[in-house]
């Protein structure tokens, strides 16, 4: 049988979209791009709390082929992010290709005739192939903590930020302190009457070289694209300097990261003089083993009278507030959830239900089987399907550098299946193997196989112990190997 589609994306966000892209740039007339949400955007859609900006230089955060001279600020904000993607999804057509407010709940393949069924709110979609473009940090994640549904108060994830809801002389708990609860706190530390910190593990934070943007440089990219280029690449390149050399190759340039260290050490000295709050701040853990993040303004908040750190366990939420291990209790007006999203863990990747071969669900085999890969795309289970951002994909390079490498291999696996007018393309176990012992072999000489990462609660290991989110090679390496990847890695058929 004919599937409704030839190709169906699954997300809107900058990876949906380069999907499209891409696909539209080898002449795939036939895709439709899924999304839940009402507009584009994916996760600068979604997050839109007080503060929200990109936390790597605004330079680097663009598609390469794409370059966006209308950056205000050498750290954009949420909003400017947002809009990037609005407009790339004007520029290259995409808007007819778009079906939102459409949640997709589950993918089955249909082994006769070879494509998806894929079950949607709006109602079954079938396509010949499918691309799982939904971005890691999509389901927010809630604390476990006893009593938190009883609380009976205001409560606001960041990821869900309700802008109806002024904190403006409440007493606030914000519960969080990664790389979202860094750029929350300080914009609600003044508005509050009184804001808790409950930190669990302190976070590296460098010097925030954040600047605005002048006109005439923003002229400048825009007459001249080239020299936008240029800082792009030296910013994306100091950035995989400290990844792959300090992170990567932890054990062969160790001093590297020790350097790191000192640097965000002597942030935290200068913006922080008291002793006792600096160690409550100093992380345990090596740079690395957790996302670190800019900021000029997250550690002087510490020092404001009206703002408390608090580092004693949450034992429990009470309708009035929090109680700590201590058994002390602080009450409160509004909870704000800085936790993160679910990364790692089943129902998050992939981000819904993805039956293949032999009824195989892929999130479960992976639970039980460890992550696994080849390329961080694709996997032997699942026939004509690849998953951007899946297991063993992030490097030091720009987030868009990664995102392109992603598409560049599924599109280019999609245009050979339509050369060779096959129906089913299915990585071989071979290779499928062989990149995965050669990623979990790579990672022994990282950072995140320090002693130290068991300290890190971080959001890079899952369940059995392994750091799957990262990709321990260059975005050099990645992108080399997404336009070289042999295709006859793959096996075709009717």
């Amino acid at each position: 049988m004919e599937p409704d589609h030839e190709v169906l994306v699954v997300g809107a966000g900058f990876s949906g979209l380069c999907v499209g892209i891409r696909l539209r740039r080898k002449g795939v007339r036939d895709f439709v791009i899924l999304d839940a949400a009402p507009s584009v955007g994916g996760v600068w859609r979604h997050n839109t709390y007080p503060g929200v900006a990109v936390d790597i230089p605004s330079a680097t955060y663009c598609y390469s082929f794409e370059p966006n001279p209308g950056w205000t600020r050498s750290f954009a904000p949420g909003a400017e992010v947002r809009a990037y993607a609005e407009h790339c999804a004007d520029k290259y057509r995409l808007r007819p290709h778009l079906r939102l407010n459409t949640r997709v709940e589950r993918a089955v393949f249909d082994e006769d005739a070879d494509l998806w069924r894929v079950a949607t709110t709006g109602g079954e979609i079938t396509a010949r192939f499918v691309v799982s473009a939904v971005g890691p940090l999509d389901q927010p994640k809630n604390p476990d903590i006893p009593g938190i549904d009883d609380f009976a108060g205001t409560v606001l994830h960041t990821a869900r930020w309700d802008h109806g809801h002024d904190v403006a002389g409440e007493r606030v708990a914000v519960i969080g302190t990664g790389a979202s609860g860094l750029q929350v706190i300080p914009e609600l530390a003044g508005k509050a009457a009184h804001l808790d910190v409950y930190q669990r593990t302190p976070i590296w934070v460098f010097p925030k070289v954040d600047f605005a943007i002048p006109t005439p440089v923003r002229a400048l990219f825009r007459i001249a694209p080239p020299v936008q280029r240029l800082v792009r690449l030296v910013t994306a390149a100091a950035s995989e300097v400290i990844m792959v050399l300090g992170i990567v190759h932890y054990s062969k340039v160790p001093f590297l990261v020790r350097a790191v260290e000192a640097l965000c050490r002597a942030h935290l000295r200068r913006q922080v003089p008291d002793r006792a709050l600096r160690r409550a701040l100093t992380p345990r853990y090596g740079f690395g083993c957790k996302r670190p993040s800019f900021s000029n303004r997250y550690f002087p908040t510490f020092m404001r009278d009206d703002v408390d750190l608090v580092t004693t366990p949450i034992d429990r939420v009470t309708p009035k507030g929090i109680v700590t291990a201590d058994g002390r209790e602080r009450e409160i007006d509004t909870l704000v959830l800085a936790t993160g999203f679910k990364i790692l863990e089943l129902g998050a990747m992939p981000p819904f239900p993805v039956v293949g071969l032999d009824g195989v669900e892929l999130g479960a085999y992976w639970d039980e089987h460890r992550y696994q890969t080849y390329e961080g795309l694709s996997v032997p289970q699942a026939p004509n399907f690849w998953l951007m951002n899946g297991p063993y994909t992030v490097t030091g390079a720009s987030w868009f550098s990664i995102i392109e490498a992603g598409a560049t291999h599924a599109v280019r696996c999609i245009a050979e299946a339509r050369r060779r007018r096959a129906t089913r393309m299915t990585v071989k176990r071979g290779p499928h193997d062989a990149f995965t012992r050669d990623m979990r072999r790579r990672m022994r000489g990282t950072i995140l196989a320090q002693p130290s990462c068991a300290r890190s609660n971080s959001y890079y290991f899952d369940r059995h112990g392994d750091a799957p989110y990262v990709r321990p090679q260059s975005g050099l390496h990645v992108w080399r190997r997404a336009r070289t990847f042999d295709l006859d890695d793959y096996s075709y058929g009717p």
